[in-house]
């Protein structure tokens, strides 16, 4: 099993950094989420013709690149990391989903289009990711602004290979999140001064500051053994491989929603009174926590599925 970036994954990410370090800023953010498609759309076409992020986990005789659920989980976590609204989760879904379950008149149809960037909806169950108007669908309010969601009275039920796939990388998504709220409170921690003293040189905030990086790495180790496995299943589809892929989602659908919501409400705390308003990002950070939580079932459900 695979539980460590090649260097290749490492350039991957470098790459979308950069491009979202200076296209998914605080405020672009903030624009995207007021549009009608809910995201940068010329962000995403950027990101699908001159990355090919659409593309990495749909196979190359569908005009895909044939890399794996892995390289789509890099670009997760780095997208989680910038809170950048992007419909990479579901499209990753779509790919699963007819890689497992389509018929190979569908995967024709289909898997090229999702490869170069097209964007279509995924149900899990009655919640319908990145929705369009081509279905009768109730779009919902979410708390968190990034993710744009709908929901279908008529959707059938999603297995329990989906489910854990979109627990894994959804995890990514989490990861990235924490990442992003550690940076920011360690950022803040040797500006704000009180006491004539930088509030980073306090024991106590110092040792807060570490508990949240052993939630972060940890987290990311969880993250990285369900996405690992979501990759092998979807390669091999065997009893075991399945088996597996089900114990490690769970695992990391439990831990990274507890994980991310108490990094994120460490960074509230730690942030203090600035944290609870508009203008700072680390509510964005707290909403996306809690959005993620609930996506693919609470954490306790998943500590249910580890224990049986």
């Amino acid at each position: 099993m695979h539980f460590a970036r090649t260097e290749e994954q490492d350039e991957l990410a470098t790459a979308i950094r950069g491009i979202l370090g200076k296209r998914s800023t605080s405020e672009a953010v903030r624009a995207a989420v007021q549009t009608e498609a809910g995201y940068d759309t010329a962000l995403w076409e950027t990101l699908c013709e001159q990355i090919g992020v659409a593309a990495l986990a749909v196979p190359e005789q569908y005009d895909g690149f044939g890399a794996s659920l892995i390289e789509t989980a890099v670009v997760l976590e780095v997208l989680g990391e910038f809170l950048t609204p992007a419909p990479l989760l579901a499209t990753a879904l779509s790919t699963a989903q007819l890689i497992l379950e389509g018929s190979e008149e569908e995967k024709t149809e289909f898997l090229p289009r999702l490869a170069a960037g097209e964007v279509l909806p995924f149900a899990l169950d009655r919640i319908v990711l990145e929705p369009d108007e081509d279905r009768t669908a109730t779009t919902v309010g979410t708390m968190d602004q990034t993710l744009r969601l709908a929901i279908v009275d008529d959707a059938a039920q999603t297995t329990s290979e989906i489910r854990a796939i979109s627990t894994a990388l959804a995890s990514a998504l989490q990861v990235g999140a924490m990442q992003r709220a550690l940076d920011m409170t360690v950022q803040y921690s040797t500006e704000r001064v009180q006491f004539g003293r930088t509030i980073g040189s306090f024991q106590a905030l110092k040792h807060r500051m570490a508990d949240m990086l052993v939630l972060v790495e940890a987290s990311r180790s969880a993250s990285w053994g369900a996405t690992a496995m979501a990759a092998a299943y979807l390669a091999e589809p065997t009893a075991d491989n399945r088996d597996r892929l089900l114990h490690l989602a769970a695992v990391a659908g439990s831990y990274c929603s507890d994980a991310l919501d108490k990094v994120a409400s460490e960074a509230v705390q730690l942030h203090g009174g600035i944290a609870i308003t508009w203008e700072h990002d680390i509510q964005l950070v707290f909403k996306r926590a809690h959005a993620l939580s609930q996506l693919n079932g609470q954490a306790h459900q998943h500590r249910g599925t580890v224990l049986t």
